[in-house]
């Protein structure tokens, strides 16, 4: 299959008061009463104001560059650099994907914060960021299982602006993608709107690997998820 879209309800994630707690900060033992109750309140809102999806495409026409550590799909250049090149330089294809967790939770944050209501603002784009990710975890793991049927494996997912890979080249990738794609659009500066949107390649192949997580690969020290990871 080298073309598929998803349309995720909000209970199709894996979402709890306690994960949001934890990308928050708080440390067990801490009295949170209050920011779990704000939390609740909103992952309820979530329900009626998501419109989750994610979409991907696969492309065959590759070329790889060992000397310049870049990938050229179907004409168009990626300068992924030398930490990605090396997790996907094994694939025979790659799946190009969009995800969104739709315009409204990202609105919501940014009226929270026009409102002085800092923490809601927050929240509600803490929450919105986890939604996009587990709405493309679902997503990963269903094009894993197709790949499966040729007897192909596949990497984990790497976006734009992560470890060396220039967010101005998710102009390259929407190129590869239809218009609308998802109904993300794309600003003249690299930024998705809707905002909690994310794009990336996954590479596939027989010969590719998925890490368990890939936060030892990622030169980021100062990335949030990153100490979330650590943790578990």
């Amino acid at each position: 299959m080298n073309y598929k879209t998803y349309q995720f309800d909000f209970k199709d994630l894996k979402i709890s008061s306690s994960a949001i707690e934890v990308v928050l900060g708080y440390q067990e033992g801490e009295d949170r009463a209050l920011v779990t109750d704000l939390i609740n309140e909103i992952l309820t809102e979530c329900h009626d104001i998501c419109n989750i999806k994610a979409e991907y495409k696969v492309y065959d026409d590759l070329k790889f560059d060992n000397e310049t550590k870049s990938i050229t799909v179907s004409s168009i250049l990626f300068q992924i650099k030398k930490i990605l090149y090396n997790q996907l330089k094994k694939s025979d294809s790659i799946a190009l994907f969009l995800c969104t967790a739709g315009a409204e939770i990202g609105l919501r944050s940014k009226e929270a914060m026009r409102e002085r209501d800092l923490l809601k603002g927050y929240i509600y784009d803490v929450i919105g960021s986890e939604i996009v990710e587990e709405a493309a975890d679902l997503m990963q793991a269903d094009l894993e299982q197709n790949m499966l049927i040729s007897h192909k494996k596949i990497t984990n997912r790497y976006s734009p602006g992560y470890c060396g890979w220039d967010v101005a080249e998710q102009h390259n990738l929407f190129k590869l993608l239809p218009s609308n794609f998802c109904n993300i659009k794309l600003t003249a500066s690299a930024l998705m709107d809707p905002v909690k949107s994310i794009s990336g390649i996954i590479g596939i192949g027989e010969n590719v690997k998925k890490n368990s997580y890939t936060c030892k690969i990622c030169d980021m020290k100062d990335c949030v998820y990153r100490r979330v990871r650590e943790k578990k």
